[in-house]
């Protein structure tokens, strides 16, 4: 301590002072310094935040919309089948109507033919009983009649036949629609989405 001031007596003041100055001006540098650092370094701390939120708002908005693309997507082909279902059930509807007209069309042309030929075998038995009432004799009576119904069994086998054709014939063209209808569907859904 002695020596301290030993030291401190033979400073004068000027020197203390200009010793103080430097000491402090030392100290306003490193603090200056140290500011600047802490300022340099805040500042890269700062831009690498924004940085960093920029990049994470970014991604973030890429990944927004990809989803509403993904979405919209989804959306689209949602309605695209929904159209084609839509679509698809009209033209069954359209297909079992057609089916119907066939149908009902064909059995009035059938039920037609089948009068038209009733009526025909009315008048060949009016006709065949007027004869019957000409007769002379009990074998030409036998005769008219074996023959009247040798025609009778053979118009009746050949009335059958064309009727069963027309039958088998009328049923093909009524399924022709709704079998292209299912045609179609084994078509459109086997086929991978």
């Amino acid at each position: 301590m002695a020596r301290m001031k030993q030291n401190l007596g033979s400073q004068t003041m000027a020197d203390i002072t200009t010793a103080t100055e430097n000491n402090l001006t030392e100290v306003k540098d490193a603090t200056v310094e140290v500011v600047e650092q802490t300022q340099a370094a805040s500042a890269k701390s700062f831009e690498q935040t924004v940085a960093a939120m920029k990049d994470s708002m970014s991604k973030a908005t890429s990944t927004v919309e990809a989803s509403q693309l993904q979405i919209k997507e989804g959306i689209t082909k949602t309605m695209k089948t929904a159209e084609e279902v839509v679509a698809f059930s009209q033209g069954n509807v359209e297909a079992l109507i057609k089916s119907g007209q066939i149908w009902s069309t064909g059995l009035q042309d059938i039920s037609k033919q089948m009068a038209s030929s009733m009526q025909a075998s009315y008048e060949e038995a009016m006709s065949a009983f007027k004869a019957l009432t000409s007769v002379k004799s009990l074998k030409e009576a036998v005769d008219l009649q074996v023959g009247l119904a040798r025609s009778a069994v053979e118009k009746s086998v050949t009335e059958s036949s064309k009727y069963t054709d027309a039958s088998f014939k009328l049923a093909e063209q009524a399924m022709a629609p709704i079998s292209s209808r299912v045609t179609l569907a084994v078509e459109k859904f086997s086929k991978p989405i």
